[in-house]
């Protein structure tokens, strides 16, 4: 038998100031669920694995299995020693319900305020549509002289950070095509017009995993920009950082990079995105 006073990793992990508000068994449950989650597909996890795992007796592994089952929230097959368990359908409802009542504005708003914060500079974020990208916020308390950015500003795919990231994003027959469709305007001296040139650069964009606009768009104006990516690993949108050039050096450039990167990666854990999750 368990000691009754060991304590569930999870349970170990509440922070002091919400431990008074703690419910063990609700806590447990959502570990269950992780549990089974991470077993992945497959014929599930018997009541035993599941307490093993879990850390807590098999008796009432099985008391909070029955509880989820009566939801919906976990299923079950088989009988006795067979019996097996898995993920109930009703996540996928809750799952959906949930992804509707996230609004990609609402999660990007604090973190793009803190990376114009940290950089100094504007800060925007767009989501893909009609190849190309579509600014729907900004935080341009930072913008200096010389820089009209607007919303609903529309990227072109091929020389903004905006629009790079999201084409970088794209398997590169998709990429491609979008090209195909929307052509590769000149804009300044420094736009890739060429596409091998360009499908060369979107390659090394995917590896550092931002894309540089380095006065491609407008002259004397640099944005870099990183995808966002959703539940599924797919791009949702991206955000940007844009300032004016100044003879910037080129470490601050991949300094800047980092810094967009990081708080991509931040937005796209909110919209549920988990890296190098299985199937991604």
């Amino acid at each position: 038998m368990q000691n009754s006073q060991q304590k569930s990793q999870g349970e170990a992990a509440v922070p002091a100031e919400q431990a008074k508000y703690w419910v063990k068994t609700v806590g447990r449950g959502a570990e269950i669920l992780e549990a089974l989650a991470a077993g992945g597909p497959g014929r599930g996890l018997s009541v035993t694995e599941v307490g093993k795992v879990c850390g807590i007796s098999k008796s009432a592994a099985f008391g909070i299995l029955q509880t989820l089952r009566h939801y919906g929230l976990v299923a079950d097959e088989g009988e006795g020693m067979n019996r097996r368990y898995r993920l109930g359908m009703a996540l996928a409802r809750l799952g959906d319900r949930a992804r509707a009542q996230v609004s990609l504005r609402d999660v990007a708003r604090p973190v793009l305020a803190r990376l114009s914060e940290a950089t100094g500079m504007a800060a925007r974020v767009a989501v893909p549509e009609a190849g190309q990208a579509v600014v729907i916020d900004q935080v341009d308390r930072a913008v200096g002289p010389g820089l009209d950015l607007r919303m609903g500003t529309r990227e072109l795919p091929h020389c903004s950070g905006l629009g790079k990231a999201l084409l970088a994003a794209l398997p590169e027959d998709e990429a491609r095509a979008l090209l195909a469709a929307s052509g590769l305007p000149r804009r300044t001296s420094r736009t890739i017009t060429d596409e091998p040139t360009l499908l060369a650069h979107l390659r090394d964009v995917r590896a550092s995993g931002y894309a540089l606009d380095d006065e491609e768009d407008a002259d004397g104006i640099f944005c870099i920009g990183s995808v966002l990516r959703d539940h599924r690993g797919e791009p949702a949108g991206a955000i940007s950082v844009t300032g004016l050039k100044l003879d910037l050096p080129s470490w601050r450039f991949q300094e800047l990079g980092r810094e967009v990167r990081d708080a991509a990666g931040e937005i796209s854990g909110a919209l549920g995105y988990v890296a190098g999750a299985a199937g991604r």
